[in-house]
This record gives C-alpha cells, sequence and structure tokens, in this order.
C-alpha cells in the first residue's frame, strides 16, 4: 500500500535486486490494535525521517509494515548458520522483513527491519510474532551499546500491535523497526555456498565488499581481503564486548554480521559477578557461549565464512584453505591487541605500541581478574571503584573484595604506574543495563506501565557521567537475584 503521509520516503531494494536468490518478497501481518511504545527521534532524524510523522497512523504503519511508500518491496532474508554448532541450510528471517535501504546524513546506506512482523516462508514451526518485552529488550540493550561506543544494530521504534502472543503465558504482541548497517550474516555465505552457485556467492562477495569493506576491492586478492576485514572487524567488536561484560548468549553463525556490528540482542546480559563462565541464557545448557568462550566462538564462526569462501580464495582448494588459515589466523593477535589496549585504558595507563605482546598489562589484569572472580565481585562496579583508588581513596574497591592483602599488594604494584583516574572514568561506565534493572522495567511494560523502561533508557544513554539520585542505577543486583538469573530468547 502507498503512504501519502511520506512522500519524500525512498526505501531502496537493493539487496532484493542484486541478491534475488537471498530475498524471498513478502508482506507484514495486520496490526489490529497498534500503539506506538517508543520511538527513537534522534535515529530517526538522521536517517531523513520526521518523527512527528511516525507518531501519526500512517508513520506507525510504516513501523509495522503495514503500510509503506510506493516502491518499497519488503523481503525476508534467506541465510543458513550453525546453531549451538549444528548447521542449518535453511534459516533465514522467520519473523522480520527488510522493508528496504535508506540513507542516512552521513551518506551511508542503512537497513530499516522489522522484528515480530508475522511468519514468513521460514518460519518453520514459529508463530512469526514477537512480544513487548523482548522488543523493548533490544530497544533498550542496542541504544545502551549504542551510548558505550560499541557498533551495534540501532533500535527506531518499538510499536505494540494488540495482538496476543502466547509463549509460556498469553503476552502482548510488538513489532521492533531496528537499522542495521546491514544485514549480511556469516550464515548468508553459508546459505549461498551450500547452493552450489559460484556465481551467486561471488556476487553476495561483491555486494559486502561495496556496501562495508570498499578498501578490499582494489586488494590483489579482493575476496581474501573481504574476509581480512571481516576478521579484522570482529576480533575489534568481542574485544569491547569483553572489556564492558557483555554476554551475547546466542553466538551462532547467522547472528555473526559481516559488517562488525552487534546484532540480535535475545538472551543477551551484562555481567554481574565475574566469572568467564557466565551463562545466562536458558537455551545454552552446555555453557557453549558462555562470557569467556566469546572470543573462541568468535573465530570459530570465522572458520565457518572462511569454508563458505573457498571457491573465491583460489581454483585450487588446498591453496584456498592455506590462504584462508593463514587469515584466520590473525584474529587471536587481533583480538589480544583490542583487548589488552582496552584493559590499559580500563586501569588508566597510558597507551603501549600496538600489539598483542603486553605483559605489563597482561600480568596486571590476570591477577586483578582472580581476584574479581574469586571474591563475586561485579564487574562494572569493581573498574569504576578502581578510578576511584587511582586518586588516592582505595576504600570503594577494598569493600568489593574478599582478598584484602592480595588485593593491596596488586594496587601497589597498580599505582606505581600512575594511573589516572580522569581517564579511566572515560571507559568503565558507571551504569550499564544491570540485569536486575533490566527486568522491572520490562516487566512494568508488559502490565502497561512505560515510565521505568523511560527512565531507565534515559540514564543509559549517558553511560559514563554519574548523576545525583541515579545511585540504584549504579548499584550491583542483590545477590540472590545474580546467582539466580536467566534470559529467554523471546521466541
Amino acid at each position: 500500500m502507498s503512504l501519502a503521509s511520506f512522500p519524500t520516503v525512498v526505501l531502496d531494494d537493493r539487496f532484493a535486486r542484486e541478491l534475488p536468490e537471498l530475498a524471498v518478497p513478502w508482506e507484514a501481518a495486520a496490526a489490529p490494535e497498534p500503539q506506538l511504545l517508543v520511538l527513537n527521534a534522534e535515529l530517526a532524524a538522521d536517517l531523513g525521517l520526521d518523527a512527528a510523522a511516525l507518531r501519526s497512523p500512517d508513520g506507525v504503519g510504516l513501523l509495522t509494515g503495514t503500510l509503506v511508500p510506493d516502491g518499497a518491496r519488503p523481503v525476508a532474508q534467506a541465510y543458513a548458520g550453525h546453531q549451538f554448532g549444528g548447521f542449518s541450510p535453511r534459516l533465514g528471517d522467520g519473523r522480520a522483513l527488510l522493508l528496504g535501504e535508506l540513507v542516512d546524513q552521513a551518506g551511508r546506506p542503512r537497513d530499516l527491519h522489522l522484528k515480530g512482523s508475522g511468519r514468513t516462508p521460514f518460519a518453520r514451526g514459529g508463530d512469526g510474532l514477537a512480544a513487548v518485552g523482548p522488543m523493548l529488550r533490544e530497544y533498550l540493550l542496542s541504544e545502551a551499546m549504542h551510548a558505550l561506543g560499541i557498533p551495534t544494530t540501532r533500535s527506531l521504534a518499538v510499536v505494540a500491535t494488540g495482538r496476543p502472543v502466547q509463549r509460556e503465558t498469553v503476552l502482548p504482541g510488538a513489532v521492533l523497526a531496528r537499522v542495521a548497517a546491514s544485514h549480511l550474516r556469516v550464515g548468508s555465505f553459508q546459505y549461498a555456498r551450500a547452493t552450489g552457485d559460484l556465481d551467486l556467492l561471488r556476487r553476495l562477495a561483491d555486494h559486502a565488499i561495496e556496501r562495508h569493506h570498499p578498501a578490499a576491492a582494489q586488494a590483489e586478492q579482493p575476496y581474501l581481503a573481504l574476509f581480512e576485514a571481516v576478521v579484522a572487524a570482529q576480533a575489534a567488536l568481542v574485544a569491547q564486548w569483553m572489556l564492558v561484560g557483555f554476554v551475547h548468549g546466542v553466538m551462532n553463525t547467522d547472528n555473526m554480521t559481516i559488517s562488525g556490528e552487534t546484532i540480535d540482542y535475545g538472551p543477551c546480559a551484562f555481567l554481574d559477578a565475574y566469572d568467564p563462565a557466565t551463562v545466562y541464557s536458558s537455551i545454552d545448557e552446555g555453557g557453549r557461549y558462555a562470557y569467556g568462550n566469546q572470543p573462541g566462538i568468535a573465530q570459530w564462526n570465522l572458520a565457518r565464512l572462511a569454508e563458505a569462501l573457498l571457491p573465491l580464495l583460489a581454483e585450487d582448494q588446498d591453496a584456498a584453505i592455506a590462504v584462508a588459515t593463514e587469515a584466520l589466523g590473525r584474529f587471536a593477535p587481533a583480538y589480544a591487541a583490542a583487548w589488552t589496549g582496552g584493559m590499559r585504558a580500563k586501569l588508566g595507563l597510558p597507551a603501549a605500541p600496538a600489539g598483542p605482546a603486553d605483559p605489563e598489562v597482561l600480568d596486571l589484569a590476570e591477577e586483578l581478574l582472580g581476584i574479581l572472580q574469586s571474591g563475586h565481585v561485579d564487574w562494572t562496579t569493581a573498574f569504576r571503584a578502581l578510578g576511584d583508588a587511582a586518586r588516592g581513596d582505595a576504600e570503594p574497591v577494598r569493600g568489593l573484595v574478599l582478598d584484602l592483602p592480595a588485593l593491596d599488594a596488586w594496587l601497589g604494584r597498580w599505582r606505581a604506574l600512575e594511573p589516572d583516574g580522569a581517564a579511566m572514568d572515560r571507559v568503565n561506565p558507571v551504569y550499564v543495563p544491570r540485569n536486575h534493572l533490566v527486568e522491572e522495567a520490562l516487566d512494568a511494560a508488559t502490565a502497561g506501565d512505560l515510565a521505568p523502561f523511560e527512565r531507565l533508557h534515559e540514564v543509559l544513554a549517558a553511560p559514563y557521567h554519574p548523576r545525583p539520585g541515579l545511585e540504584r542505577y549504579a548499584a550491583p543486583a542483590p545477590e540472590d537475584f545474580a546467582r539466580a538469573y536467566r534470559t529467554f530468547c523471546g521466541t
């Protein structure tokens, strides 16, 4: 249907035009009683969209996919993926639609994409719907990650549909409108490779190069350069996850982007007490995607991307495997360099030459993390308290730790390096989406009260700046909550 209130909105269908084998034209399900719950006016403006118009009935229709501009061609995207290590050759957008591509104020193409917009041909046994709570979770978490400076998909709006959704109980339904550099995934390449269509695989790689890694086009081996660029982007991304204590929860290959953005905030959470074995997701029974496993899983996923790209890397398979293996081997040092550089900043130490070998920081970090783990210390609180210690007040961090002799000895060695407390405050957040506050806000929103959600979202928009009256947003979770906390994917 045309959308007369948005005569200037153009949703390009470049993905569908260039890669029709990966796109199934489809329409969103009707929303019986749509109600706009939250709108990201700042992001709307960056996309050239009028926030006031988006709040109108036609605007809400755009945000649910039930009214789209002339010329738009919504599609469900096809992709494959390894889910918890097992390969599924045909996954795809089972409850999502790519409405089309917009161009932001910086001239960059951005996908406008829906979640919870109804069943598609990829839905398998799912109902294609989403509930208010999980969609508000993705909005809150993705915008918090953006405020933290971590590459991520963004959330434009959440609209309640007026349709009930059956999960363990009956819940109010919702649609999330999300924005991404693209929705190309490792699983997109796995799908193309599984078809056996080398031309499709090559066109997909060319599309990814042009959209995300244009420098690769000038390389002697463009497809190898594409792979190397994705390896570097993901090494940097996962290091940032680890440094803020983010646990993605479901790092399947269909949830790893080619752009290097964080995507799909299902059973994700932020660390409470530091423990590398932390698992929050109720479906991760074996701990495959535990916090401490995330770098290794990222490299494993990238190996699956390399397998999909092999026919483009060399005519001889052995030669292709050799160059892919060499490129994949750069993940570990790239991750180590990003992590140690980030940890050096978190500890307030001056920058060192780039590289994975930083024994000074590695030794300090290893010892500190052991102290935090043995004392079940809250990750975010500990690093913020170290900023006070750098300024001479060690009591806040000493009050968190059980092994005070070990901590005092560590503090002495660290202080001898003259850490900069003000610099630490710029990289160690005061406010992160603490799990108990997220659940509190989502429970209230599901019951019809958006005030706690809106307040939490406002706090998280400025994560590094402490403000009076917000002490509860900086406080660790109650111990009984943190010990038993589990997250769910919402499908």
